[in-house]
């Protein structure tokens, strides 16, 4: 104890005001390429549990770049930002790149990511019905995920918006499921149509008969709400086996592809083509 509160009175050590100055360097350079627009979406397939050759839909995670062109890691910055007027604007040019993206390949359904915060932002509802106006079928093909940490901060502003957008064609997935606290009465009145399996579920669970018991009850969970289950970072044809054996839908994870900045559909489109 008394070693702690000598820290406290010499102050923070000098790797942890290398960390602070690290963070918020970091935070300037993604807020000021939020205000310049300097993003791109990378897309990644989630394929059929059971047809694992076929892409049931694509997620489109945004990437922002710093001044050299690098693509900034979102671990570095996703936190911070989330509370402050750049995460809105953030999600509001995830949004735009997304619907142009379906508009441009009327083949796919994407996914795109929001945080709860953003989902009543004037802007981001301009964005949204902008594109909805340009194309008619994109609202069918666009898919929102919200985490679950996010959902819960404001639920009953999420389940409102949700029926309104639903209502338009467009299904909603909750994000990185069990990695929060989500109650059961919330589980019910959100009605996502898709719910993603957090990873530390998933993660060698061909081996963890704990994991495999915890993701057959999240299974059942999600189909008696009727949504349809994505198990997320499966890297392995081990765990894609059990995934699809415990009756997940969709999996997703570098074992079926990493994010790519090159839209992955334009060959899957080719070889289609070709047979």
């Amino acid at each position: 104890m008394a070693q702690r509160a000598s820290r406290k009175a010499f102050g923070p050590s000098p790797l942890d005001a290398a960390v602070q100055t690290r963070d918020q360097n970091i935070l300037s350079v993604v807020e000021e390429a939020v205000r310049h627009r300097e993003v791109r979406l990378a897309f990644q397939p989630v394929v059929h549990a059971r047809r694992q050759d076929q892409t049931a839909f694509f997620e489109g995670l945004i990437r922002v770049t710093d001044p050299t062109g690098r693509i900034i890691p979102a671990g570095q910055f996703i936190e911070q930002i989330e509370e402050r007027e750049s995460g809105r604007l953030l999600d509001c040019l995830a949004l735009e790149h997304g619907l142009r993206t379906l508009a441009q390949t009327p083949g796919i359904r994407l996914a795109i990511n929001l945080s709860a915060r953003s989902i009543g932002y004037p802007k981001w509802r301009k964005v949204l019905q902008r594109g909805l106006s340009r194309d008619d079928t994109v609202a069918e093909r666009l898919i929102l995920e919200i985490t679950e940490a996010s959902a819960m901060l404001v639920p009953e502003l999420v389940v409102q918006a949700m029926r309104d957008l639903q209502q338009l064609g467009i299904s909603f997935a909750l994000d990185d499921f069990g990695a929060g606290y989500t109650a059961l009465r919330y589980l019910r009145e959100f009605q996502f149509d898709i719910l993603k399996i957090d990873g530390q579920f998933v993660r060698g669970i061909a081996h963890d008969p704990d994991n495999q018991v915890l993701t057959r009850a999240i299974v059942a969970i999600a189909q008696q709400f009727d949504m349809f289950t994505v198990a997320e970072f499966v890297e392995s044809r081990a765990d894609a086996t059990m995934l699809a054996e415990l009756g997940v839908d969709c999996l997703q994870g570098y074992y079926f592809g990493a994010p790519s900045i090159e839209p992955p559909w334009r060959p899957v489109a080719a070889r289609a083509a070709a047979r």
